[in-house]
């Protein structure tokens, strides 16, 4: 099992989820976060606190969205950690 960020978090990159998570499992590029399924411990910590609902456990992916799973792992490992809270992009602020 995974939790996983989802394509509702592009063009806005809110970062309250790093803020209250217990390790450092969050990696971003210039468009939104990913998690690393590796460094996740699975708490759940970051789901209610993303103001635009784009972070999931896998089991509660909506029909379409399961592809986000590989897609974290992918560019998790790719990407620098992000381990403070950073300002969100224009697009929704």
């Amino acid at each position: 099992m995974a939790v996983v960020v989802t394509d509702k978090c592009r063009d806005c990159r809110y970062t309250e989820c790093v803020t209250v998570c217990p390790v450092v499992c969050f990696h971003g590029d210039d468009r939104m976060l990913y998690i690393d399924p590796v460094s996740c411990i699975l708490c759940q910590a970051c789901i209610p606190v993303c103001p635009v609902q784009a972070i999931y456990d896998e089991v509660d992916l909506p029909p379409g969205m399961t592809r986000w799973v590989e897609i974290n792992a992918e560019r998790a490992a790719a990407l620098p950690l992000i381990e403070d809270k950073q300002t969100p992009l224009k697009t929704m602020t």
